[in-house]
């Protein structure tokens, strides 16, 4: 009977096992953080648009009733101006004195595998007339 005590080699699995296992811990870190700061990205682009649409008051409308409303092109043109001097895409919508805007963001994974290496993250924001206390 002869025993086999020659482990060379041994080794070789486990630190193929263990590396792959650090890849996969850096690319969910990397890869993670990327998809959070693309969540905040979209939604502070859909913030700060709502907001430069939220400036586009009806004065016409105003004068005359004393009710704020938007002028609706106005307030969708400059969000969606606003959205594109940042570099992103989304759609805005008005009703009333209200606005709703929608960014619509990619992040690539550079790290993690997978078939579609591409994150889709999408935020709304709104800039909403508030009663006045």
């Amino acid at each position: 009977m002869t025993i086999l005590t020659d482990e060379r080699g041994s080794i070789t699995g486990f630190v193929a096992v263990i590396a792959t296992a650090l890849v996969m811990v850096a690319g969910m870190a990397y890869d993670g953080g990327q998809i959070i700061h693309a969540h905040n990205a979209a939604r502070n682009d859909a913030e700060q648009a709502a907001r430069a649409g939220a400036q586009q008051i009806d004065i016409t409308h105003l004068r005359q009733t004393s009710e704020p409303r938007l002028d609706p092109a106005e307030a969708q043109a400059a969000a969606l101006d606003y959205l594109t001097q940042v570099g992103a895409t989304g759609t805005a919508s008005v009703a009333g004195a209200d606005i709703t805007v929608t960014v619509t963001r990619s992040q690539p994974l550079h790290i993690l595998p997978g078939q579609d290496r591409t994150i889709t993250v999408t935020e709304t924001a709104s800039a909403v007339e508030e009663a006045a206390p």
